[in-house]
């Protein structure tokens, strides 16, 4: 009896571990923080020149997005979750070379049809990617039993509000919350909060309402709410302190990713302000 109770105690714990996505280890956290760059702000350069950026910025994890360049010798390869093997030995000796691990992939879409979201999630996989970033609400249902499936986690992200698309919900945080109500605990919001200050909401308080389903977040600070240009984070109107303590009182353990989108050529010194924002930042309890 006392066997088939070990055995009952190991099984449950595994169920208990399959509704959780390995965290990312504390070596590559910043201060407590999964802080890095999504290769978007570099968007201007290849994957290779990305990596590169992310660690001389003194970040030490990347969020890849899907068709930018691979590397000078190899322009017209794009990076996808298409990728062929040999393309992702390459990205992987890259980002190792450079101490940086890959933990999001995103915003891509995801199709509501099995074969489709399947080559996201194996592309993931392979990757050893935590999460996954889309805005592909209609297929949700797909998206759940991948989650389920893959242990990878998806957060659904938010661009601005469209006035003249009054369809396009994404940028609504109870949109979001509505969405993934009743849901696997792994779906959740990116959080990114300067499209919702351009969408004129405050990023503290659409943190705190999706308490608890914070997958992962593009962390911007912006000079004003409205269409305004991304500040080094101290430096606007995003309370960037103050979000990181909610961050933090939540237990948020996803990827902080720099979405730097000013001076796209030139960004470096900005991004670099950044993640010397975090690594200094001191909690207040």
């Amino acid at each position: 009896m006392t066997k088939l109770l070990q055995l009952l105690a190991l099984a449950a714990a595994a169920l208990v571990s399959l509704a959780h996505a390995a965290p990312i280890p504390d070596e590559y956290k910043t201060n407590g923080f999964a802080i890095g760059c999504q290769a978007y702000t570099f968007n201007r350069f290849t994957v290779f020149e990305a990596i590169e950026k992310t660690a001389a910025s003194g970040a030490k994890v990347i969020e890849f997005y899907p068709g930018q360049r691979l590397s000078k010798e190899e322009p017209n390869v794009k990076w996808d979750h298409n990728a062929s093997d040999e393309v992702i030995a390459k990205v992987k000796a890259k980002l190792g070379e450079h101490k940086i691990k890959a933990v999001n992939y995103g915003v891509v879409g995801i199709p509501t049809e099995e074969a489709g979201a399947r080559q996201v999630f194996d592309f993931a996989k392979k990757m050893d990617i935590r999460a996954v970033t889309t805005e592909s609400f209609e297929a949700i249902d797909t998206i759940e039993k991948m989650v389920k499936e893959y242990d990878i986690k998806v957060g659904f992200h938010d661009h601005p509000r469209q006035p003249n698309k009054p369809t396009y919900r994404m940028w609504d945080p109870y949109f979001i919350l509505e969405l993934t109500k009743g849901r696997d605990e792994r779906i959740g919001a990116c959080a990114d909060t300067g499209h919702w200050q351009t969408s004129g909401l405050n990023p503290l308080w659409a943190m705190r309402l999706l308490k608890g389903r914070i997958i992962s977040s593009h962390l911007k600070d912006k000079a004003d709410f409205g269409r305004s240009t991304d500040v080094p984070y101290g430096e606007g109107v995003g309370e960037i302190g103050r979000i990181l303590e909610e961050l933090k009182a939540q237990g948020f353990d996803g990827n902080i990713s720099i979405e730097y989108e000013s001076n796209w050529e030139k960004s470096l010194p900005e991004v670099t302000k950044c993640v010397e924002f975090v690594r200094d930042w001191k909690s207040k309890k």
